[in-house]
């Protein structure tokens, strides 16, 4: 498998899952502005959408979003735990979960990433995100992760957001069950690993 990625970037999100799913892969930077692979190859050959993350996978599809590729990584290692059986009751949780954090707040972080968006629609934003995150914050007491207290898909995908999050001077101390998370999340070893690899660490 080949992972393309851009250091911080949402593609942090399957680099960890794929780490904590015990998969071989290789990491492939991508220059996002340029669309271009570290050794000069053309991204948009690869994932015509030029973005990250994109997986490459050992038979021979792409796969170019995020919430699919976790899903895809916990699929090949079932004993992993990562991403429940299909069918059951916690599979459409987990996907319920995936869809909140890309459409909600991952989402939401768009205009402030954009240099021509107006101050003002900028607060809308961060103060949109702070509502969701003081609704995950509540949903989050009395469990040590989303799904309960075992590592799953979607707390990857979290932590990505609130790393997004305090880079944008949103304090997610505010949060106490979030920010406990955050905490748990960054002291697991593969989430250090994922880290490192991307020179985040």
């Amino acid at each position: 498998m080949k992972l393309y990625f851009a250091p911080g970037a949402c593609s942090l999100s399957p680099h960890i899952v794929l780490r904590e799913t015990g998969q071989k892969f290789d990491l492939v930077q991508v220059d996002l502005r340029e669309k271009k692979t570290k050794d000069g190859a053309d991204f948009t050959r690869i994932n015509g959408k030029g973005q990250v993350p994109t997986l490459e996978t050992d038979e021979g599809f792409v796969l170019t979003e995020g919430p699919v590729i976790v899903q895809y990584a916990g699929d090949k290692n079932p004993g992993s735990k990562v991403v429940p059986p299909a069918g059951t009751k916690e599979r459409y949780q987990l996907q319920e979960w995936l869809n909140f954090i890309t459409s909600e707040v991952h989402k939401n972080f768009t205009p402030l990433f954009r240099p021509n968006t107006p101050d003002a629609y900028k607060q809308i934003a961060k103060e949109s995100l702070a509502g969701r995150f003081k609704w995950i914050n509540d949903k989050l007491a009395g469990k040590q992760y989303l799904m309960g207290d075992h590592f799953t898909a979607p707390d990857a995908y979290l932590y990505v957001m609130t790393r997004w999050a305090q880079h944008m001077g949103i304090d997610i101390g505010q949060w106490p069950n979030l920010k406990a998370f955050v905490d748990r999340m960054t002291a697991r070893p593969k989430v250090q690993e994922a880290l490192k690899a991307e020179g985040l660490a």
